[in-house]
């Protein structure tokens, strides 16, 4: 696997109270490592999702793809790799790859989908989050 080829990557490990019955990760939990690695992307640059919440800027999930392809157990540590997309003029796409480490072991492959609300909750991709999200090069 090469990170490089991803604009965030971010690496987490698993805690016991994520297991299920079976000793794998109850698949609830990787919605909550995606959606971390995220916020983290999106902190990185430059996107404070808290700050735009309280200005009426809401970034919301309209869709998630998962493939789910292994499990992950007590003490693994993995990567959360991810890449942005545009989809349309009011959507973008992070696809997100989560693999085990060492090795990059393929976990899990998502595809989410988000938008941006305004205060009104109407869909709206505000400069601020254009510029950030899909800089002109």
């Amino acid at each position: 696997m090469d990170l490089s080829a991803y604009q965030h990557c971010y690496e987490m490990e698993v805690r016991d109270h994520e297991l299920d019955a079976q000793g794998i990760v109850n698949n609830a939990h990787y919605l909550h490592y995606l959606e971390h690695a995220r916020h983290k992307f999106l902190n990185q640059i430059g996107l404070d999702f808290v700050g735009l919440a309280q200005r009426g800027v809401n970034l919301v999930v309209v869709r998630v793809e998962i493939d789910y392809l292994a499990s992950l157990r007590s003490g693994d540590r993995f990567v959360v790799a991810t890449n942005l997309e545009r989809v349309s003029r009011l959507r973008f796409a992070f696809v997100q790859h989560l693999n085990r480490l060492p090795g990059y072991a393929p976990m899990l492959r998502a595809r989410v989908i988000g938008t941006s609300l305004n205060a009104a909750g109407r869909p709206v991709l505000v400069p601020e989050v254009e510029a950030r999200i899909f800089p002109v090069t």
